[in-house]
């Protein structure tokens, strides 16, 4: 039963990495094309549905995937936020030229990444330069991918302000109130120790 159960496994995460591969890669072709023919201005509308889908996907893979928790839970959670809280959120800051930087930092280690990982789950391999692709361009795609989301977040202090939006304000009948606000401003408190943790615990 034991054996079935990682084969079973196996086969949800080898069919799981190719499908996240292939929206990633949708995501990639369709901001560089839009950059091209159209300008960073029009990259989130370009890319937005499958860059929402295969973002968010990344939840399905927490208690399936080898890499600690701790490094995990903070990437997928701060890309979240990203992704629905300040883009999806705030139509002011998706013409902004972070977002095509964001968009393919993105995109390019998520393709390398579940490509590897994929390759991995079906043949019990991965090639030896898909590994050295996974590492060496993580060096430089991290930093491009985090200060994009930084520079988003910071953008969008400035409409999450004027907005009020997801704000809960007192009294109300649970006595609680929550500041969309300051808990942005958070956010980007833990994004620099945060950084830190993450890169040295993911390489």
């Amino acid at each position: 039963m034991a054996g079935f159960l990682t084969l079973l496994k196996r086969l949800y995460l080898t069919i799981y990495n190719w499908t996240v591969f292939v929206g990633w890669f949708q995501v990639l072709y369709m901001a560089l094309v839009t950059l091209k023919e159209s300008g960073h201005e029009h990259v989130y509308n370009a890319v937005e549905r499958p860059l929402q889908l295969a973002q968010t996907a990344a939840v399905m893979e927490v208690s399936l995937v080898r890499s600690p928790i701790t490094a995990t839970l903070p990437q997928i959670g701060s890309r979240l936020f990203v992704t629905w809280g300040i883009l999806w959120s705030f139509p002011e800051t998706r013409t902004h030229v972070l977002v095509s930087s964001l968009v393919i930092s993105w995109s390019i280690t998520e393709i390398i990444r579940y490509s590897f990982f994929g390759t991995k789950e079906a043949l019990g391999f991965a090639p030896s330069w898909l590994l050295w692709l996974r590492y060496s361009t993580f060096l430089v795609l991290y930093p491009t991918g985090i200060t994009s989301e930084v520079g988003l977040i910071y953008i969008g202090l400035q409409y999450i302000q004027g907005s009020e939006k997801y704000c809960i304000r007192m009294p109300n009948k649970w006595n609680f109130s929550f500041d969309y606000f300051y808990a942005s401003i958070l956010a980007l408190g833990i994004y620099v120790p945060g950084m830190d943790f993450t890169f040295t615990i993911t390489n």
